[in-house]
């Protein structure tokens, strides 16, 4: 079986959702004096792991409930396509995810039960997002998990499991990076409205329409700059004005959502808005460690 089937799989142009949190919290955590590098490494690999997992998962599933189909716009699923077989997808997820839950056990060790309530959330989240009788993705509260997971929960978890406690920095440093994180999945459901739409997948972005997905993702980039502008308004300390300067990236990806409606251009639009997350969540690192 060819590793670029699996590096398919796993959907790298998906992962800054998971390690861009963990830096961001890292360099609150730093900020403190409170940084230590064996749960901050730990964490690191566990967030990745769980978002190749919640992939491996969604490929899965949505093969399996009959979602994915030749008419789909995404980028290839490897399930779907016959490049891996169904049984093989679904045992590489259990093998990923139970491989985190033992690795998870060491933050568990170090921050105790917060950490494991947390972890032990985010594992079943990533299997319940595409399975169950309630699918997350497919009542539409696909939104809301990832803001929570992948930006409060990421954010702050990571924090804490270097610092030991919890930080109001940490909890708004978690709401920029959960609203890009939330864009990501914003941009490929706006994709998708058509054909998920046809196949009963209700999202958020099938349940309001384009014209709404198309402001609610506006709305969250909006949300990502307007909270570092309040903390250095605040504070007065100017470094975090430093993610303003990914606002003509942000502009372009912006202005693309609001014109197009094909397939490969909103594919280009998720990949760059994943850069974006990259781009920002690097610069506010930045601005909490020099502050």
């Amino acid at each position: 079986m060819r590793l670029g089937n699996w590096v398919t799989a796993i959907r790298p142009k998906t992962l800054p959702a998971s390690a861009v949190p963990v830096l961001v919290g890292s360099a609150v955590a730093g900020s403190e004096g409170a940084f230590s590098a064996l749960p901050a490494s730990v964490a690191f690999v566990c967030a990745l792991a769980i978002q190749v997992g919640t992939n491996l998962a969604n490929d899965y599933f949505d093969f399996m409930k009959g979602v994915d189909t030749p008419d789909r716009l995404g980028p290839i699923r490897v399930t779907q396509s016959g490049l891996i077989p169904p049984r093989t997808v679904r045992n590489a997820m259990i093998g990923v995810l139970g491989g985190t839950f033992l690795l998870g056990l060491t933050l568990v060790y170090i921050a105790g039960w917060p950490i494991l309530i947390l972890g032990m959330l985010s594992l079943v989240c990533a299997v319940a997002y595409t399975a169950g009788p309630f699918p997350l993705a497919y009542i539409g509260l696909g939104d809301l998990f990832v803001f929570l997971f992948f930006g409060v929960g990421a954010v702050t978890g990571t924090h804490y499991v270097q610092a030991l406690r919890f930080s109001h920095d940490a909890l708004a440093a978690s709401l920029p990076i959960g609203a890009i994180s939330t864009a990501i999945l914003v941009v490929n459901n706006y994709r998708d409205i058509d054909t998920d739409r046809k196949t009963g997948k209700r999202t958020l972005a099938v349940r309001i329409g384009r014209e709404a997905t198309r402001v609610e993702f506006t709305v969250l980039l909006s949300v990502a700059f307007a909270v570092p502008v309040v903390q250095a308004a605040y504070s007065g300390v100017l470094f975090f004005l430093l993610p303003l300067v990914s606002i003509p990236l942000a502009v372009r990806i912006v202005r693309i959502v609001l014109t197009r409606t094909d397939g490969p251009s909103l594919n280009r639009v998720l990949a760059a808005t994943g850069g974006f997350l990259v781009v920002f969540g690097v610069l506010y690192s930045a601005a909490f460690l020099l502050r």
